[in-house]
């Protein structure tokens, strides 16, 4: 009784009420536009997050903030809301052990190289993948590009600037940081900056993998989705992973993160090594347009 009645107060002292009945109408509204599944456990993180949205629309319940997302399901505040309830937790070379294989693919590959990251959160991943086609290639300008997408539009724009704190960077060889980063002086000291040639790989768009179409075409060498699927049910991950193969070149590579199983949830897919993919068999569709269409610039 005493956990209960601790429980009970804390409910009762917080800015905002949020019963069980809110959270559910926020799982069932984000499941549906973005895909992503919350887990029972994820009640306080969606009361955190959503509290800071109620209190910069000045709207004092979680009902009546509900009410109005679904009374203009084209506002700008759905983005908001999605943005607030996507995590984006990433690195530079996260899951180190997949860019030694990227670069030795890349080096046997027709050019140019065309890759999709498709969660790039704040840009950590792509820049990693650019850094990666640098060094397989010996020169800053490799032929390549990268197209880089999330659903979320304020990650998007910290990713285009390239720019982050100096200890975002601190895992990384000296050699590394001097080759691709520049370092902040003055009221930029304790921040560096990728450099230009990097950004200049790679296009960053908004994309939701659950849309209906995507803002993309091509057949890409290889598709990053590194620890995204893992917010998703399986029948939405079948979907998504369907959806990638006319994307992708015949004996192009798929990359998934480190607790994502894709044997289970997909046959065109099969495991080529720890966390890699190819596809089964000649799924991948022939003469599609080429990505090289897309245009950079802020989304």
């Amino acid at each position: 009784m005493r956990n209960t009645g601790a429980k009970e107060r804390s409910e009762n002292s917080k800015e905002f009420e949020f019963n069980s009945r809110d959270f559910d109408r926020v799982r069932e509204m984000i499941y549906k536009r973005a895909g992503i599944s919350l887990a029972d456990s994820k009640q306080e993180m969606v009361y955190s997050r959503l509290a800071r949205r109620l209190r910069a629309t000045g709207i004092n319940s979680f009902s009546d903030y509900l009410n109005s997302l679904e009374r203009e399901h084209d506002s700008l505040e759905w983005e908001a809301f999605t943005n607030a309830l996507t995590t984006n937790l990433t690195s530079f070379f996260r899951e180190e052990h997949h860019f030694p294989i990227l670069a030795d693919f890349v080096k046997h590959r027709k050019q140019p190289i065309q890759i999709w990251c498709s969660a790039s959160s704040t840009g950590e991943e792509p820049y990693s993948i650019a850094m990666t086609l640098c060094e397989a290639f010996g020169t800053l300008r490799p032929p390549a590009h990268i197209v880089a997408t999330d659903i979320d539009t304020n990650v998007l724009n910290t990713a285009s600037k390239g720019v982050y704190n100096i200890d975002r960077v601190e895992k990384l060889s000296p050699d590394r940081v001097k080759k691709f980063f520049l370092k902040g002086k003055g009221n930029q000291d304790g921040l560096v900056r990728v450099r230009q040639e990097l950004i200049d790989m790679i296009t960053f768009k908004q994309l939701n993998l659950l849309a209906d179409s995507w803002p993309l075409s091509g057949e890409f060498d290889a598709i990053f989705c590194r620890n995204v699927m893992i917010y998703f049910d399986k029948p939405t991950q079948g979907k998504i992973l369907r959806k990638f193969v006319p994307l992708m070149k015949h004996d192009a590579l798929l990359f998934a993160g480190h607790s994502e199983n894709f044997l289970y949830v997909s046959d065109d897919f099969k495991l080529k090594g720890k966390t890699v993919y190819e596809l089964s068999s000649g799924n991948a569709a022939n003469g599609r347009v080429s990505t090289n269409h897309l245009h950079k610039g802020s989304l």
